[in-house]
């Protein structure tokens, strides 16, 4: 049996809204625990990835309104999963559905687009002859 296409929407969303695997990761794992606030020690620990890689993904998330960044007095600043808008939320609770299905062919479409933009900046040196 030959899967469907990812539906265009989230194709759409994956394309323009997720940078990487981690990302993807980093976002599912603070959206499994909604009410929960999360260190970059513990999104590190958990992903096995380093405390700055960890810092990064977070921010970016933050950044793009998938997140929201709690800072306490005194502390380091913690994330909590709070999509910017209800629309925003239903997309990611679709993605993380696909994901959990269909795994390889979500980070198929995020490496594809990857090796897309690594093509275009080596492009961009390329040497061509003037006519």
């Amino acid at each position: 049996m030959v899967p469907q296409p990812i539906p265009e929407e989230l194709r759409r969303f994956v394309l323009t809204s997720i940078a990487s695997v981690p990302h993807l990761e980093a976002l599912l794992l603070l959206r499994g625990g909604t009410q929960q606030d999360w260190s970059t020690q513990a999104v590190a620990e958990r992903l096995y990835i380093s405390d700055k890689l960890a810092a990064t993904l977070l921010a970016d998330l933050s950044r793009a309104g998938m997140t929201v960044t709690l800072r306490h007095a005194g502390s380091e600043p913690v994330f909590r999963y709070q999509p910017a808008t209800a629309a925003l939320g239903q997309v990611i609770d679709a993605l993380a559905d696909l994901y959990g299905r269909r795994l390889v062919d979500v980070t198929h479409l995020i490496h594809a687009k990857l090796e897309r933009k690594a093509q275009q900046f080596a492009d961009a040196f390329t040497w061509r002859k003037e006519s």
